[in-house]
């Protein structure tokens, strides 16, 4: 019924910063990006494996709490084929990372960095 993700909606604070940390920085190519005059908002979609990421930047949306952490989504998690390779990667294009560790229920290497409004995102093998 339910095979595969279609896509993944992000609300940021500041438009153009998400948009380099996720173009520039991440290298997610963009797909559609639109000003949605009837919201004074705008919408920019990004490729994203078989799916897209939607990032909104929405005037005078509410900050998400990160501590203590609340019910909704909790990160976003990208499969590399590398952590310690893809961590240093983005090391080198200003994302600080956490130290790498090994999840105990998958065996699986795997790192945590932030976006520009501090959601958590995780790396993992």
């Amino acid at each position: 019924m339910l095979d595969r993700m279609h896509h993944v909606a992000i609300i940021v604070s500041d438009y153009q910063r998400a948009k380099e940390f996720y173009v520039e920085k991440l290298g997610f190519p963009v797909l559609r990006e639109n000003f949605r005059a009837q919201r004074g908002d705008w919408k920019l979609d990004l490729k994203f494996g078989d799916g897209e990421l939607e990032i909104f930047a929405i005037p005078g949306a509410p900050e998400r709490p990160n501590y203590p952490e609340a019910q909704g989504l909790r990160h976003l998690a990208f499969r590399v084929d590398n952590v310690e390779e893809t961590a240093a990667e983005l090391e080198r294009r200003g994302i600080p990372c956490e130290p790498i560790r090994t999840d105990p229920f998958t065996g699986g290497r795997m790192t945590f960095f932030h976006d520009p409004d501090g959601l958590p995102m995780e790396l993992h093998e």
